[in-house]
């Protein structure tokens, strides 16, 4: 399956969370100790204006017993004016963003998916296929990375993990309910772009990868998601990024460059006193380029939740 070690795994989550039609919010009302579950949020201060941010990792699709989140999570929400996304709430509703990723994901008149992909590959996305009940043919008009988040969508879909129950959508739902300010970091259209732009082979690569990891999915889903409560960065680190060496210009492309990009919009907010809190993929924190090396870098105090005393 194209996993929590691929690459692009995070994005991939993301997309599923915003092209999935929404569901209700779930109520946490199990109550669970800071100590058994100390969650993936890391408090960031300036200590010079006051400001901080809230770095809440988030899971896109979750399963409703996946529930209820850290209290890491209310503290963050509790003590920000305002919350901020991957994308701005609302950006997944509807079917223009539906329709526009078909519009990108399809071949032109006269090429096809089994045409610019191996035998072997299609022979493994034919037996995939067959698995589902879906007939091979009614994917043949698109490319490869349409394809892999099908078939994405469709084993999380399986195990019971859904969009409407991410960590993302429980708090859009949260801050339209309370009125509370919330905002995206990118659009839309930059997003389904990162797809794209995939060259082909890229996108091949991303195809064989989903297609010969979907026996590991369940095992190492529940293994992301243990990391994940327990804020076990070391751990989620290994996870996400034990390949990384081999796709090198795909980590860029989908974290890296996106972290940098977005560290002038994060210091302003310190600049400026703010409190808020971000809620974006915990893959975005980990690793040398990630949001919470490239703000120590900048001299901000990082510090895991269950650290700090006072909010």
């Amino acid at each position: 399956m194209f996993n929590i070690r691929h690459p692009l795994a995070v994005t991939c989550l993301f997309f599923l969370s915003a092209c999935n039609q929404r569901g209700g919010e779930r109520t946490p009302d199990t109550p669970v100790s800071a100590a058994s579950q100390a969650g993936s949020v890391w408090v960031v201060d300036a200590p010079e204006t006051g400001g901080r941010l809230f770095l809440c990792g988030t899971i896109h699709i979750l399963r409703e017993d996946d529930y209820p989140l850290s209290p890491a999570y209310e503290a963050a929400y509790a003590n920000s004016d305002r919350v901020i996304f991957e994308l701005p709430p609302g950006a997944g509703e509807g079917p223009s963003m539906t329709t526009r990723m078909r519009e990108l994901g399809m071949y032109p008149e006269g090429e096809s998916l089994e045409q610019n992909v191996t035998p072997e590959t299609w022979k493994e996305y034919s037996q995939w296929a067959a698995t589902r009940g879906i007939s091979p043919g009614s994917l043949n008009r698109y490319r490869p990375w349409f394809v892999s988040l099908l078939i994405t969508s469709t084993e999380y879909a399986a195990l019971g993990a859904k969009p409407e129950w991410g960590v993302d959508h429980h708090f859009e739902e949260r801050a339209k309910r309370d009125q509370k300010p919330a905002d995206g970091l990118e659009s839309v259209e930059f997003q389904l772009q990162l797809f794209a732009k995939l060259t082909p082979a890229q996108q091949n690569e991303m195809l064989v990868q989903t297609l010969g990891e979907v026996s590991t999915l369940p095992k190492e889903f529940d293994e992301m998601i243990t990391s994940w409560k327990e804020g076990e960065l070391d751990s989620l680190s290994e996870m996400l990024f034990r390949e990384q060496a081999k796709f090198p210009d795909l980590m860029d492309l989908f974290l890296f460059n996106r972290n940098l990009a977005w560290m002038g919009r994060l210091e302003e907010m310190l600049k400026k006193g703010e409190k808020v809190m971000l809620l974006v993929g915990t893959g975005h924190f980990a690793a040398d380029k990630g949001l919470i090396p490239l703000l120590r870098q900048r001299g901000y105090q990082v510090r895991h939740y269950r650290d700090v005393e006072q909010f």
